[in-house]
Order: structure tokens, then C-alpha cells, then sequence
């Protein structure tokens, strides 16, 4: 168990570095950026630049996040500071949807007022070339966490799109500078404020979800009431709950009616079971059962908590 213990926490110092580094590429790409926006008067520049700094700020909430994550649970604090990722993606996203409404607002005054237009387009396509680059080494670096982590996935999605966009202003420089087409520039501007919305709105949504305890979408709590009614020695589940404390931990709680009247060895035994049982077939780690015999609350599986409470 100790060794498991020391195995998460190397890994979340490990995570806390490849963070340290993307926050300071995100930071150089973001600085450089809007410097060249202001002089090459590009609005598709500040947009990319912008969209590296909610990632810059999204990557400082997640590494104080995952500080926190370090901390050990307290009796005020008995779950910790496990939330705190969750929170943190929160964050971003609303974050997200604010820059994205000012680009889209910036981009139809631009398309409206044809002299606001002019834009040097190699310095654009230089500086998004700067940002392909750093952007792709980011990518690199936090690719393996982000299949196990909330916040580094869309961490490593927003990334990913970074770069796909410092693209797009790079095609966009030089479609001004060949072709002359400077009103690419906000049209491109407000394409990336629309992905921007889209993404912000599903994270937003997502970690809404967790917040508000909803059931975990991969969970099916009929199913599980199904299979721990398999229990010879159980004759109901009801008042049943699985929400999510963080990314990585399930929790589940409900009562559980015995056909006899066990002793307290017995049913102990046959929770045990019940709890191997969700931990194999459901993933969830963390399960609070209430037995009962003979009891007299109401037997459907989800409580409405406007009823009398038990």
C-alpha cells in the first residue's frame, strides 16, 4: 500500500514538472504573439495568442491544483483538496467562453470597417510558425498524462488546438501575403472563437457534472442494482448514489436490505463481497452501504429527497 502510495506521488511531481514546463512555452508563445499581433495588426495572431494564454492560465490552475491533490485529508478537509481539478477545468472553460465572445466581437468590427485590415503577414506567419512549434513540443510533453487526468486532457486538447490554429493563421498569412485576401484574418479570427465556444460549452457541461454529483455517465446505477441483487442473501438495493469526487474516483452509496436477519460478521462478509464486486465490474473504489432488515423506508432506487427522509 506504501509502495502505492510513493508510486501516486512521484507521479503527481512528475506531472507538476511537465506542467511547470508547458506554463513557461505557453507563456513565451502568448508574450510573443501579442507583441507581433500589436505590430503586424492582426487580429488572428491576438486570437491564437490569446487561446495560448487561456491555456497558459488554465495550466497554472491545473498545477495548484495538482499541489493540492498533495495535501492529506483533515477533519475539515476529509476528502482533501481532491476537487480541486475539477474546479480548476471549470475555470478554464468559463474562461474560454469570455475570450471567445470578445474575438467574435473584434472580428465582425473588423469585417464591418475594411481599413482596420492591413496586416503584415510575415510577421504573422513567423510568429505562428513560432507557435507551431512550441505548441507541438507541449504536446509532446503532456500527451502520456493526459489519458488519466480531466484537467490534463483538456489541457492537452486545447494544445493541440493551439497549434491547429497557429496553422490556420499561418495558411491565413499567406493567403495576405500572396493573394492580398486581408479579410481572412477575422474570418479566421472568428472561426477559432467559435471552436472555442464549442469546447468551452462541453467542458463547462462536463465538469458541471462532477460539481453537481450527477451519476458518472459510464456508470448505469440500474445495472448495479442488478448485479448486487444477484446476492443470494440480499432481497433489495434502494437509495442508491454514485458520483464522482475527482477524474479517477467513484464513489457509491445505498441501502441495502438483507432477506435474514445475519449477524453483523455475516453481513460484513457479504459487503465485502458486494464491494469487490463493484470494484471489478464498475471501477468504483469507494462504496458506503447501509444494511437494513425488515425496514420500513421506501424501497425505490433513487430517494426523492422532497419525501420524508429515512
Amino acid at each position: 500500500m506504501k509502495e502505492n502510495a510513493n508510486h501516486h506521488h512521484d507521479e503527481i511531481n512528475l506531472r507538476g514538472r511537465k506542467l511547470i514546463i508547458t506554463i513557461v512555452l505557453n507563456l513565451l508563445i502568448t508574450i510573443a504573439q501579442i507583441i507581433g499581433a500589436i505590430f503586424a495588426n492582426s487580429l488572428a495572431l491576438l486570437s491564437d495568442a490569446l487561446h495560448n494564454f487561456s491555456d497558459s492560465f488554465s495550466l497554472v490552475i491545473t498545477y495548484i491544483a495538482n499541489q493540492l491533490t498533495k495535501k492529506k485529508s483533515t477533519k475539515k478537509e476529509t476528502f482533501g483538496y481532491k476537487r480541486a481539478e475539477i474546479i480548476a477545468a471549470f475555470i478554464h472553460a468559463s474562461f474560454l467562453l469570455i475570450i471567445a465572445v470578445y474575438i467574435i466581437y473584434e472580428s465582425i468590427r473588423r469585417i464591418l470597417s475594411p481599413s482596420t485590415l492591413e496586416v503584415d503577414p510575415v510577421l504573422v506567419m513567423a510568429l505562428a510558425g513560432f507557435g507551431i512549434i512550441m505548441n507541438g513540443l507541449s504536446v509532446l510533453i503532456i500527451y502520456g498524462d493526459s489519458k488519466k487526468n480531466i484537467n490534463l486532457r483538456s489541457a492537452y486538447v486545447h494544445l493541440f488546438s493551439d497549434m491547429l490554429s497557429s496553422v490556420a493563421v499561418l495558411l491565413g498569412g499567406a493567403a495576405i501575403y500572396f493573394f492580398d485576401i486581408s479579410v481572412i484574418d477575422p474570418i479566421l479570427s472568428f472561426a477559432i472563437a467559435i471552436y472555442l465556444i464549442v469546447f468551452g460549452w462541453r467542458l463547462v457541461k462536463e465538469s458541471t457534472k462532477v460539481l453537481m454529483q450527477f451519476t458518472p455517465k459510464n456508470i448505469d446505477i440500474e445495472e448495479i442494482a442488478r448485479d448486487l441483487s444477484t446476492f443470494r442473501e440480499i432481497r433489495n438495493i434502494h437509495h442508491a448514489h454514485a458520483w464522482q469526487l475527482n477524474d479517477d474516483e467513484i464513489m457509491f452509496e445505498a441501502h441495502i436490505e438483507f432477506a435474514d436477519n445475519l449477524t453483523i460478521s455475516e453481513a460484513c462478509e457479504v459487503m465485502a463481497s458486494m464491494k469487490d464486486l463493484l470494484n471489478q465490474h464498475f471501477n468504483i473504489h469507494h462504496t458506503t452501504f447501509q444494511p437494513e432488515f425488515q425496514g420500513n423506508c421506501k424501497k425505490d432506487l433513487i430517494h426523492q429527497s422532497h419525501e420524508h427522509s429515512d
